[in-house]
């Protein structure tokens, strides 16, 4: 399943947040949306997933226009900074999420690639910062949906978490999920993605792998995201 969104257009008053976005996300790609804070990546995200209604465009899947309420069922938005049911423990989230969905129980290669174990019996409340996020990661790789959206992945995680986290979005691309990441950290896009979005100041400046877009940012081959980023923005 390929997913587009095509002249997506948000505005508050006389502001706009959101101009003609337009871009494809294919099927089995971790796809990464990079900009800086305050580029508008949130509120695609929300857009997308039918949270937030928009002016103008569509969102689609294999060229069929979705309505807000039918993308629930071939995408689901993980947003960032958030603690859903704080007094539950994890296990039980990730129970309920698969029971929701109609799995038979929480998915043990997820736990252990996220290093959850230790933390299954704790409430959402007593977690971390990182291990809540850890934990929101391993709900959303849970879910059934084929695209994953994923609100900076990253985000509250040291090194080497980012890197652990990292890899287990790899591997779980690799069996046939499509993930779309906004991340604001340049160099932890680089690492895990295979193509990108450059999202500023509410417009997509490009898109594209790191070799399309050295190439169209006339930089000879340059391998090295945060110039092209600045070249092309």
């Amino acid at each position: 399943m390929q997913w587009s969104v095509d002249r997506l257009t948000k505005t508050y008053g006389a502001f706009t947040a959101l101009s003609e976005v337009t871009f494809t996300v294919r099927p089995g790609e971790v796809l990464g949306l990079i900009g800086p804070n305050g580029a508008g990546k949130t509120t695609l995200f929300e857009c997308m997933a039918g949270l937030l209604p928009y002016d103008t465009g569509t969102v689609a899947a294999d060229g069929v226009a979705l309505a807000p309420r039918a993308r629930t069922r071939s995408l689901f938005y993980l947003p960032d900074a958030i603690a859903p049911w704080p007094a539950q423990t994890v296990g039980w989230a990730l129970d309920f999420t698969a029971g929701f969905f109609g799995g038979a129980r929480r998915p043990p290669e997820i736990v252990e690639r996220l290093e959850l174990t230790p933390l299954l019996d704790t409430p959402i409340a007593a977690l971390s910062k990182g291990q809540r996020k850890r934990a929101l990661l391993a709900i959303g790789l849970g879910t059934p949906q084929p695209l994953l959206l994923a609100d900076e992945p990253f985000e509250g995680l040291d090194l080497r978490q980012t890197r652990e986290v990292g890899a287990a979005l790899r591997a779980h691309a690799a069996t046939g999920r499509t993930l779309f990441l906004s991340i604001h950290q340049i160099a932890d896009a680089a690492r895990v993605c295979d193509r990108f979005v450059l999202l500023s100041g509410g417009r997509v400046c490009a898109a594209g792998t790191v070799a399309e877009l050295s190439e169209r940012a006339n930089l000879s081959g340059s391998s090295n995201l945060e110039e092209i980023f600045l070249a092309l923005t």
